[in-house]
């Protein structure tokens, strides 16, 4: 659930004990969106960015992207009683000179960032911003070794390693030291070394070019009342839905998801047009065709302006997350403390969410920007897939924590309120699962949302696989999610089956107990002669770890594993 938490949650540990099935001490809720808040900052201040509507989206090491085979950057520490994030936000909001300089935003340069480099004086830039993380210390979830790495210097790339979709200005606006100096092109070229002459290779850094024959183009025609833009993406387009389009005010952005590649149309139209928008795709012949009724009968003599990033195409991880608002029209009671929030689109957005893929939420909470990922669910288990491309809904399953940061708040939104919502993220691929006959899922708590679409999509879309087995793992029998729709699938459908395993269970519990350990998985994750098998594993973070590393202890393979990290 959560490079995706992979549990959309904010604590580890509480849905289930991987470890001992008891209830164990675990990590303050609030730190789970800080889990490493600085481990560095800035990637390129020479470009800051300031975008409406956008912020930084994860980046590839992130905890907030799924990760192969349960391959985790995290390095949490257990915080001190009272140094939660919202012990932070308290804290930086009590009015205490946090940067030592009494008010006063200086100009840094490289000499004077270099000196601030120890436990009790620490300076780091993010973006172009020097900030004094010497009170944040003892509140930062990674620790202050994480901390430490970016002492001194420029940490930007470490920031974006780990969470590049924290909103660190406002994380840290009042340790706000100043800007860096701006270098002269001379000083800037006297640091950059000439590349050896015998070299011909780009900068590893630097994507290679790509063929300009395989970028994808677009062209348009009208009528006299309307507007078709046309997308040739120049190779197969998946049918689980690749493109995002968002028409605001005569601004129209469209992006198109080609596996890890966005091809991007940004445009001011020309003239006035009706606010909804019609997508229609060729997915075998790669065209993407967008709809718009114009307002006002006639011909255009352009299509309109060009605005940023208008017809770039470029690694997804390198665009920036675009949010819009959403409206929240219902909310489902699934258990104790997990609801189904279902919310709606803007009338001039059309986007669906693959599989596998997951969604950011924002919310201004205490004045502080809190974003959160989720993984949207169908309806119910058994929806059928007959995707359209003008769904306007998402349905997110999810836990409420009442010691949470960001889950009171989502569940103190009435209907009719809004919260911002991004598009897909994340790199899960349909890919392996092509020739699979054997499709495995090990779900922890609330690290069955990712699997819920994925068991749909494995019984109607993949014909190869005979055998779907979901183990579920939970605290208490009242704890299981869709319990009810899960058990009729399984009689009605023989090539599901579902068992659930209790941390907590009750004397009159006759399925398995106790936490995941290899035995349990060595009689689950049967291998039948002539079998291609994939296994799925979510949930808190100690329970996708250990049950990764038991996996491959049963003889499976990276490219038969994928974890979903939280």
């Amino acid at each position: 659930m959560s490079d995706e938490n992979y549990r959309d949650s904010e604590e580890d540990g509480n849905d289930y004990d991987s470890v001992s099935g008891s209830n164990g001490g675990h990590v303050s809720s609030f730190t789970t969106f800080f889990n490493s808040l600085i481990p560095g900052f800035l990637r390129n201040w020479v470009f800051p960015r300031s975008v409406h509507n956008m912020l930084s989206f994860p980046a590839p090491g992130s905890q907030q992207r799924v990760a192969p085979s349960g391959q985790s950057g995290r390095n949490k520490v257990v915080l001190k009683p009272g140094h939660s994030l919202m012990d932070w936000i308290r804290f930086s909001k009590s009015g205490k000179d946090l940067t030592g300089l009494r008010g006063r935003l200086i100009e840094v340069t490289q000499e004077e960032l270099q000196k601030h480099n120890t436990r009790d004086d620490c300076w780091t830039c993010i973006r172009g911003m020097v900030y004094n993380v010497t009170p944040y210390m003892n509140y930062h979830p990674g620790g202050e070794v994480e901390l430490m790495k970016a002492a001194g210097i420029d940490g930007t790339d470490l920031f974006d390693q780990v969470h590049r979709w924290v909103n660190y200005e406002s994380m840290l606006k009042e340790c706000l030291v100043g800007r860096m100096a701006t270098m002269t092109t001379t000083a800037i070229k006297a640091m950059i070394p000439p590349p050896p002459p015998t070299s011909l290779a780009p900068p590893t850094s630097v994507a290679p070019p790509r063929d300009k024959d395989l970028q994808p183009r677009y062209d348009w025609f009208q009528t006299d009342a309307t507007v078709h833009l046309v997308v040739y993406a120049k190779r197969k387009i998946p049918s689980s839905g690749c493109t995002i389009v968002d028409l605001d005010a005569g601004v129209l952005r469209l992006e198109v998801l080609l596996g890890k590649m966005s091809y991007m149309i940004h445009l001011r139209l020309a003239e006035e047009v009706e606010g909804n928008v019609a997508v229609h795709t060729a997915f075998k012949v790669g065209k993407i065709q967008v709809t718009i009724r114009k307002q006002a009968k006639g011909k255009w003599t352009s299509l309109g302006q060009s605005l940023e990033f208008h017809n770039t195409f470029l690694r997804k991880k390198d665009r920036a997350l675009y949010l819009r608002d959403c409206v929240l029209v219902s909310k489902t009671e699934v258990n104790h403390n997990t609801h189904v929030f279902r919310l709606q689109l803007p009338h001039g957005t059309v986007m669906h969410v693959p599989v596998g893929k997951h969604v950011y939420l924002k919310a201004h909470i205490q004045d502080t920007e809190v974003v959160r990922p989720y993984t949207p669910v169908d309806q119910n288990i058994a929806a059928t897939s007959h995707y359209s491309s003008q769904e306007s809904d998402l349905y997110l399953m999810i836990k409420v924590y009442p010691d949470g940061v960001f889950t009171p708040h989502l569940n103190s939104l009435r209907i009719g309120d809004h919260i911002s919502v991004s598009g897909p993220e994340g790199t899960f691929s349909l890919r392996p699962l092509h020739d699979v006959t054997f499709l495995y899922l090990l779900a922890a708590g609330t690290g069955f949302t990712p699997m819920a679409r994925l068991i749909r999509l494995a019984r109607q879309d993949i014909d190869t696989i005979r055998k779907i087995k979901l183990l579920f793992f939970n605290r208490r029998e009242e704890d299981i999610l869709w319990r009810c729709q899960l058990d009729a699938l399984a009689t009605n459908d023989e090539r599901f089956q579902v068992e659930y395993v209790l941390s907590e269970p009750c004397e009159s519990w006759t399925g398995r107990r106790g936490p995941v350990d290899e035995s349990m998985l060595k009689d689950f994750l049967s291998r039948p002669d002539g079998s291609k098998c994939y296994v799925c594993v979510c949930g808190p973070t100690a329970f996708t770890e250990l049950t990764t590393g038991l996996v491959k202890q049963q003889g499976f393979s990276e490219e038969e594993l994928h974890a979903f990290h939280g």
